[in-house]
């Protein structure tokens, strides 16, 4: 296992993020960030807390929750109800892999009166299978399908890791 990203490297990505969500969504009617299960929320609130300390956009948070170990059997929900309209949407994921979990994520907002959908990703590792391509990546990876990558934000040291 190696170490792939640090805390300081993982806080300068997530603020960079921030920082280019805001200078696209400027003159937003606000922005919704829809954090997927898991690691996911957790990058959607860091992304949060650091959007509402360097701009006004109001931004609001909400939890895509489905089962990650299997996708196409499981139901995907919204941990509450929340407007779109007019709004930016950004599905937030610590990695992006093959794309399978973003497409089904995406089903509690096709229906949305959505202003635009936009990707946020901590990890893109490339792979390719689904037509993604996320708008803010804080890091690039290319890896091989049989390594993985384990993103930690428990405790106080966060870390990407390389398996």
């Amino acid at each position: 296992m190696s170490e792939v990203l640090n805390h300081e490297q993982i806080r300068k990505k997530i603020t960079r993020m921030a920082f280019e969500i805001y200078e696209r969504n400027i003159y937003s009617g606000g922005v919704v960030l829809a954090g997927i299960t898991g690691m996911g929320t957790t990058l959607s609130h860091l992304l949060a807390k650091e959007l509402t300390a360097i701009s006004s956009i109001a931004i609001e948070e909400v939890e895509v929750i489905l089962d990650k170990k299997d996708v196409s059997k499981s139901e995907v929900k919204l941990s509450a109800p929340i407007s779109l309209s007019g709004k930016t949407l950004v599905l937030v994921d610590d990695v992006l892999n093959t794309g399978r979990t973003l497409a089904f994520a995406m089903k509690p907002f096709l229906k949305e009166d959505i202003n635009k959908m936009e990707l946020a990703v901590l990890v893109n590792r490339a792979h390719g299978l689904f037509p993604f391509r996320p708008d803010y990546t804080g890091y690039e990876l290319s890896t091989t399908l049989n390594e993985h990558i384990k993103v930690d934000f428990s405790g106080e040291n966060y870390s990407v890791h390389l398996h």
